[in-house]
C-alpha cells in the first residue's frame, strides 16, 4: 500500500498516485496543466494570426496540446494519440459535414494501412521476446563473428540490429529487446578506467546509434518513416514498397562506419579485450540449446510474409499482387494467430505488444493529416519559408537541420517530432524549389539522430537505464555524431535521392516508383 508523502486533501492524494506510478508529480502535473491552459488559451483566448483559418487555429491549439503532453508525459503517449482524433471533433478542427462529425477523416490515422503493417510488426516482435529468438540471433551473430573484444563486440551488435530491424518494429523495441544481452555482454568487462570506457562505447552504439541508424533503412523498423509514408501517399506519391524503401534508405547503414570511427577513438577502446573472451559468448549461445520447431516456424512465416511485402505493385523483382503493405500485414496476423501453431496465450502476447506505441502512431498520422488539411501546414511553413529563402538548397537544409536538433532538445519522442515536423516540410518544399519528398526525408531523417541528451530518444532512455554512463559521457559523444549526421544527408543521402529519381534541387522530377 502507498504511504502518503504528499500532504493531505486531493492534492495529496494525487501527487501520492503520480508517485507509485514512477515519475515526477511536479513534471506530470505541470505538464498537464500547461497543456490544457495552452490549448484553451490558443482556441479562445488568443487572436488568429492572418492568413489562418479557424480550423487552422483549432488545429494548432491541439498540436501545442499534444506537444506538451508528449513532452512531460503527463499522459501515457498512446492516450495522448487517442485523444487527437477525440479533440479534432469537439474543436471543429476538421470541419463538420451537414451537422455530423467527419469520423472517417479524424480517425484516417488509425485505418490507414501502415497502421496495419506496424501491428502486423509488433506481433511478431512479441512472439520473438516470448520464444527468446532475439537473444538466439544476438548471441548467434556475436558467436559468428568470434567477438572477442569491444570493435568486434560493437560491430556484431550492429549485424544484429540490422536482422532486427526487418524482425522487430521501433528502435525502443529493439533497444528494450538488446538491453539483456548487451549488460551480459559488458558485465564481462572488468572495472579498469578503460574497461569502463569500453562499457560505454558498446551500450551507446549497440543500442542507441546502431538501433536509429537500422530504423531509417527498413519502412517497419522505425515509425517515423510509416508517418512519411502516410504523408507522401496522401499527396499522390504512390507505390513506395516496402523494397523500394529499402534502396532509397541503405547508405545511412554507412553512416554506422563514421560513428563507431569517431566512438573508438572518444572512449579509446582500441585494444580492449572482453572477459572471456569468444568463449564466454559461445558458452551463452550453446546454452540456449539448438533451435525449436516454433522459432524456425516464425521465422518460415515471417520470410513468407517479407516475400509478400517485397513483390506488390511496382516491385522491381516480381510483381505478385497488387495489395498494399498493409493489406498484407493483416494476412499476417490472420497465419500467426491460426490454431496450434504457437504454443502462447493471448494474454502473453498481448503484454508484450506495445499497444501505447501503437495508438500513439494512429495518433501522429492522424494529426499530420489535420495540420495539411486545415492549412496549419502551410501557414507554419511560410513563416519558416522566410527565415532561409535567398539560401542554396543545401543551405536551406542545414539551417533546417540544425533548427530540427535544437528544437528536438526538449522533446522526447521521435514520432511526435515528425508528426509535427513532416507536414511542415513537405508544404514548405514547393516554395523553397525543391523536392517534397526529398526534402522532407533529408530534415526529418537527421530528427532520428538527436543525441544531446538520453531523453531525446526512448532508445537512449533504456540505453541510459543500463547505469553505464552519464548524460555528460552522451552529449559529448552525441554531439559530434550530430554533426556526422548532418554532414552525412548532404554529402551522401543527397546525391544518392537524385541517382534515385528524386534529386532535392529539382521539385519537378517526376515520381520513380
Amino acid at each position: 500500500m502507498a504511504t502518503s508523502s504528499g500532504g493531505g486533501g486531493v492534492l495529496g492524494y494525487i501527487i501520492d498516485n503520480i508517485r507509485e506510478t514512477g515519475k515526477n508529480p511536479t513534471r506530470v502535473l505541470g505538464g498537464f496543466i500547461a497543456a490544457w491552459a495552452l490549448f484553451l488559451l490558443i482556441l479562445w483566448v488568443f487572436p488568429r494570426p492572418e492568413g489562418l483559418s479557424a480550423n487552422g487555429m483549432a488545429v494548432l491549439a491541439i498540436v501545442v496540446w499534444a506537444s506538451v503532453m508528449w513532452v512531460s508525459e503527463a499522459m501515457p503517449v498512446g492516450i495522448t494519440g487517442i485523444s487527437v482524433p477525440t479533440l479534432l471533433i469537439l474543436t471543429q478542427g476538421i470541419p463538420w459535414a451537414n451537422g455530423k462529425p467527419p469520423m472517417a477523416t479524424v480517425f484516417s490515422g488509425f485505418t490507414g494501412h501502415v497502421v496495419w503493417l506496424c501491428l502486423f510488426a509488433f506481433f511478431v516482435g512479441a512472439f520473438m521476446q516470448l520464444l527468446k529468438l532475439d537473444r538466439r540471433i544476438a548471441l548467434g551473430v556475436l558467436d559468428k563473428i568470434k567477438a572477442s573484444n569491444v570493435g568486434r563486440v560493437i560491430w556484431g551488435m550492429f549485424g544484429v540490429n540490422i536482422i532486427l530491424a526487418f524482425l522487430i518494429p521501433a528502435a525502443n523495441a529493439r533497444a528494450a529487446t538488446l538491453l539483456p544481452v548487451v549488460k551480459g555482454i559488458t558485465d564481462l568487462l572488468g572495472d579498469s578506467p578503460r574497461e569502463q570506457e569500453a562499457k560505454k562505447a558498446i551500450v551507446i552504439q549497440s543500442l542507441v546509434y546502431g538501433t536509429m541508424i537500422c530504423g531509417v533503412f527498413i519502412m517497419t523498423a522505425h515509425l517515423p518513416n510509416l508517418i512519411m509514408i502516410g504523408i507522401f501517399e496522401n499527396n499522390g506519391f504512390r507505390n513506395l514498397g516496402y523494397l523500394d524503401w529499402a534502396l532509397l534508405q541503405f547508405p545511412y547503414l554507412g553512416m554506422f562506419v563514421l560513428t563507431q570511427w569517431w566512438v573508438r577513438h572518444h572512449f579509446k577502446t582500441k585494444g580492449v579485450e572482453i572477459g572471456g573472451g569468444h568463449a564466454k559468448i559461445r558458452e551463452q549461445h550453446k546454452a540456449l540449446g539448438k533451435m525449436t520447431k516454433p522459432e524456425w516456424l516464425l521465422l518460415t512465416l515471417f520470410v513468407g510474409i517479407a516475400l509478400l511485402f517485397m513483390m506488390g505493385k511496382g516491385s522491381p523483382i516480381f510483381q505478385l499482387h497488387s495489395y498494399q503493405l498493409g493489406v498484407i500485414g493483416l494476412v499476417g496476423i490472420i497465419v500467426l494467430f491460426s490454431p496450434g501453431l504457437f504454443p502462447f496465450k493471448w494474454k502473453a502476447i498481448q503484454d508484450r505488444t506495445i499497444w501505447g506505441t501503437f495508438l500513439l502512431l494512429g495518433g501522429a498520422i492522424t494529426m499530420t493529416s489535420a495540420m495539411t488539411k486545415s492549412g496549419l501546414a502551410g501557414w507554419l511553413s511560410d513563416i519558416i519559408h522566410h527565415s532561409v529563402i535567398g539560401l542554396p538548397w543545401w543551405g536551406i537544409i542545414l539551417a533546417l537541420m540544425a533548427g530540427t536538433h535544437i528544437i528536438r532538445i526538449g522533446m522526447l519522442s521521435n514520432v511526435a517530432a515528425v508528426a509535427m515536423l513532416a507536414p511542415i516540410l513537405f508544404e514548405m518544399a514547393p516554395m523553397l524549389g525543391l523536392h517534397p519528398v526529398a526534402f522532407t526525408l533529408l530534415v526529418s531523417d537527421t530528427d532520428t539522430y538527436a543525441y544531446i541528451l538520453p531523453t531525446q530518444i526512448t532508445a537512449a532512455v533504456i540505453a541510459y537505464g543500463s547505469e553505464t554512463f552519464s548524460t555528460a559521457d552522451y552529449a559529448k559523444a552525441g554531439w559530434v555524431c550530430i554533426l556526422i549526421a548532418m554532414a552525412y544527408g548532404l554529402v551522401v543521402m543527397a546525391p544518392w535521392y537524385a541517382l534515385m529519381g528524386l534529386p532535392v534541387w529539382d521539385p519537378t522530377a517526376p515520381w520513380p516508383f
